[in-house]
């Protein structure tokens, strides 16, 4: 399908990209890799009168260790994030997902940044990084501000970024145990969207699809915390959330495939660890 008619204009710096968005209002997108608003202007779900093209602005591209964390800037493409030797020693768990994403075409071309703040619940790195603990610096016209991931994802395409701001870093805690992790997916092909999905790093576990936004299973690390088995941690999986039913799976099949990629998860994280 083609899209709406837009306007289209591109920044080279991020305070471009902010004073555009100022004079042209909410009426103005953020364009960063495209793979997930573009498809959404072909259905006509989203209509932005404006797109701001932030493909140009290099500073936001890096991956920097920070002592405690790693910063990695919300322009970095997936590709990079999953080549990152950085990563790849000190948050294995982030490098192997961003490699997950799609096909290489898509890994090339969108960004983190673009994934974080497009808040799909079937996307993968959100639930990543809400295993991971991580903060998103935000910018805008008043300043710089800081956000849990846990605060960050509200609902269905929300999160907590204000008409204007941007998303410019993502602060990544480095694991006590790097090597305690483990990501599991289903798919119909492995491009798909996951239909269920699970990220562990140690005993934090988060999903994927099993609700409006990426979810924290916080029945199982409830049960673990309390001594629980693997096994009985993991049938928890489906508590607490909003699983949603489809062309691509039921609610029920999700809540199943949430117990078992749980399991098999913490499995996998432990054989590690």
């Amino acid at each position: 399908m083609i899209p709406p008619s837009f306007t289209y204009r591109r920044a080279s710096s991020v305070d471009e990209a902010l004073d555009l968005a100022a004079e042209l209002g909410e009426d103005a997108k953020f364009l960063a890799g495209g793979h997930s608003l573009l498809p959404l202007m072909k259905l006509r779900f989203a209509a932005p009168e404006y797109l701001i093209d932030l493909g140009r602005i290099t500073e936001l591209s890096y991956v920097r260790d920070e002592g405690t964390y790693v910063a990695i800037g919300a322009l970095t493409r997936h590709h990079d994030v999953n080549t990152s030797a950085l990563l790849a020693a000190e948050i294995p768990l982030l490098a192997h997902a961003a490699g997950q994403v799609g096909d290489p075409q898509i890994r090339h071309r969108g960004t983190i940044g673009g994934s974080v703040a497009h808040a799909d619940a079937a996307s993968d790195l959100p639930a990543v990084l809400l295993a991971l603990d991580a903060t998103f610096v935000i910018r805008g016209g008043s300043g710089t501000r800081s956000v849990p991931a846990a605060e960050f994802f509200k609902g269905i395409f929300e999160t907590a970024l204000e008409p204007g701001e941007l998303l410019t870093e993502i602060q990544v805690p480095k694991p006590a145990s790097p090597n305690a992790w483990s990501f599991q997916k289903f798919t119909k092909r492995a491009i798909d969207w996951a239909i269920v999905g699970v990220a562990v790093q140690s005993d934090k576990v988060a999903l994927v699809n099993m609700g409006h936004t990426p979810l924290r299973a916080s029945a199982v690390e409830a049960a673990l915390a309390s001594g629980a088995s693997v096994a009985d941690a993991a049938e928890h999986a489906a508590e607490g959330t909003g699983a949603g039913s489809d062309i691509h799976a039921s609610a029920a099949f999700r809540e199943h495939l949430a117990r078992v990629l749980v399991r098999r998860a913490l499995e996998e994280s432990r054989s590690r660890g």
